[in-house]
């Protein structure tokens, strides 16, 4: 049922032990104390959890939920400001975590937190108690209570409350009712089938404390899909490797990085390997799932699948028939490649305020995936937009509302219809687009409106650009933050003779920004003249979670990165474009 590496061997546990482990824990909590108490979101004892994926995360998940209290799951990289308000506003009573240093994050925030009890860790840690102290409390008569506090729990109680990242401000608490992510387990099942397959297996190494991992992992339990955790993102290629799993859900973000490792081979390669894994990808780019290639087309396909693509595939393991891609837009190109490799990769899109699935491309029947979009709605949820084009969506799968905070509640849902912030609309009647977020269009002084997104991800199907982030707010032009891909860049400094000595002196060098600026008009003629970005700045380093420009989903906290670089900004609008 669940599997992950312990002391360098993969461990596995059967639905038995899983199911034993669970009422043993839950026993325990109830005889620590733990409740649902009256029922209520604010009545209901709450506990937090800190923690890499591993079984040990989905057991405290189902104890948790089996005794009527609410989990409050934080990501690993959440820093230490917003762990004290998040536990403090929900006021856990006890936490878990994996590691010696989540278990020191934590002891270092206690004396600011009254509501926390007690800390547990998964690990052996010296001076820590171990999870296994409170299964042992477990007695028969306490697992007899665990059943009946089991039947008593009301559908509509409150499972988990799933903080924001906290981009736009202070982390809004997503209170989840049983109701709302079993509706939409069932309806996302219904809508991209799972076979009940015992001898299926996943990898999970998206954070289980977000919605769309935890929801697909009861995709996986239902379905008697075996799910392998990944050892850590660096460890994912060798995990595929070697566990050879069916698929994996992810984000964006992790696809990019796949495709610029296998691109940074490419361009390794000489003579006629290196031009047949260019024939190859670029063939792959012209791909399209809905209309026929043609007979040459497909046989010169057939050929880039046997001789290159068929590398790509064992890479992730040489069984992938599905990867489901979520969080942020997705590049069409990688879309086009990656399903032309014969690696398909789903595009689905939902907020956590809805459990979270809206939308995802199909694997059957035919014609239900369109590249760029995010597929046709799932089953049990209806769809309407607003005159300015913002999706809003009703169903069971709609959140319960915010954690003590009814006024943002009442905002976002009105009349039972969830406000998503997001701008979007039908493609052939059917497929649903997403344009941009609501909050991340802008103006520029001249009064006309700005959706980065697209433009973003236009430009990084550069080979040349890891990152971008377009600025302009209220500004008489639009311009942009690049990160360049250093892999690359020094590549084409060597070919051009240009010596590199670090990052930092590479951004300033005239010929690599003047190459910079011949890769970007390239791509501003694909938008129109108010989207064209007329000036950049290259900066030195990758953005990252730790060093605070992505949020732990890996998308682009906005806010962050215009303060952190307001002065690099602001030299970008001192003088006018092309002086």
């Amino acid at each position: 049922m669940l599997v992950s590496k312990v002391n360098g061997a993969w461990k596995p546990y059967s639905t038995q032990e899983v199911q034993e482990i669970v009422n043993r824990l839950s026993a325990g909590l109830l005889s620590l104390g733990v409740s649902g108490n009256d029922g209520t979101a604010e009545g209901a004892d709450k506990i937090g959890i800190i923690s890499n994926n591993r079984p040990e995360w989905v057991f405290t998940d189902l104890a948790v939920q089996q005794t009527g209290a609410i989990l409050v799951p934080l990501y690993p990289t959440t820093n230490p400001l917003e762990i004290k308000f998040i536990l403090n506003d929900a006021a856990v009573k006890y936490m878990f975590v994996s590691s010696t240093e989540l278990l020191e994050k934590i002891r270092d925030l206690q004396k600011d937190i009254p509501s926390l009890q007690h800390i547990y860790a998964f690990e052996e840690i010296p001076g820590a108690d171990h999870w296994s102290k409170v299964t042992n409390l477990a007695t028969d008569e306490l697992l007899q209570r665990v059943e009946e506090n089991k039947a008593k729990i009301s559908e509509e109680q409150v499972a988990t409350i799933i903080y924001t990242s906290g981009t736009t401000g202070t982390p809004k608490g997503v209170m989840l009712t049983h109701r709302n992510i079993v509706s939409n387990v069932f309806f996302s099942k219904a809508s991209f089938p799972f076979p009940d397959a015992p001898d299926q297996k996943v990898l999970s190494f998206l954070p289980l404390n977000h919605i769309f991992e935890k929801m697909c992992t009861y995709i996986y339990l239902f379905s008697g899909i075996s799910t392998y955790y990944a050892e850590s993102l660096d460890k994912i290629a060798d995990n595929l490797r070697e566990v050879r799993p069916d698929g994996f859900t992810t984000v964006p973000r992790l696809l990019e990085k796949v495709y610029e490792k296998i691109m940074s081979k490419g361009n390794e390669l000489t003579g006629i390997k290196r031009s047949l894994f260019f024939w190859a990808v670029a063939l792959g780019k012209k791909y399209d799932n809905n209309i026929s290639g043609g007979l040459w087309y497909n046989l010169q396909l057939a050929i880039a699948n046997k001789l290159i693509f068929s590398k790509w595939r064992e890479a992730l393991g040489g069984r992938i028939t599905f990867i489901v891609t979520g969080g942020a837009a997705c590049q069409e190109n990688l879309l086009r490649i990656f399903n032309a490799a014969r690696v398909p990769v789903y595009e689905g899109y939902g907020p956590t305020e809805n459990s979270p699935v809206i939308s995802v491309n199909r694997r059957y029947p035919p014609g239900g995936t369109m590249f760029g979009t995010t597929g046709p709605v799932i089953e049990g949820v209806e769809l309407k937009f607003t005159e300015e084009g913002e999706i809003c969506v009703k169903g069971p799968s709609v959140m319960k509302g915010y954690f003590k905070r009814p006024d943002l509640t009442a905002e976002t849902v009105i009349d039972g219809w969830l406000h998503t912030g997001d701008i979007g609309q039908l493609v052939n009647g059917k497929f649903l687009k997403i344009t941009d977020r609501k909050k991340e269009l802008f103006k520029t002084s001249g009064g006309k409106y700005v959706a980065p997104q697209p433009i973003e991800n236009k430009c990084k199907e550069s080979p040349f650009i890891e990152q971008l982030m377009v600025v302009g707010n209220e500004r008489k032009f639009v311009s942009a933050l690049i990160v360049p891909s250093f892999a690359m860049l020094k590549r084409w400094m060597s070919q051009n003779n240009i010596p590199f000595t670090t990052n930092e002196e590479a951004v300033k060098q005239p010929e690599v920004i003047a190459m910079y600026e011949k890769v970007v008009d390239r791509y501003n003629s694909t938008f129109n003249h108010v989207e064209q970005i007329k000036k950049f700045v290259l900066m030195p380093h990758e953005w990252g979670v730790e060093t605070g420009e992505m949020t732990p989903k890996l998308s682009l906290k906005r806010k962050a990165i215009l303060e952190k670089y307001k002065d690099e900004i602001e030299k970008i609008y001192h003088t006018e474009p092309g002086k």
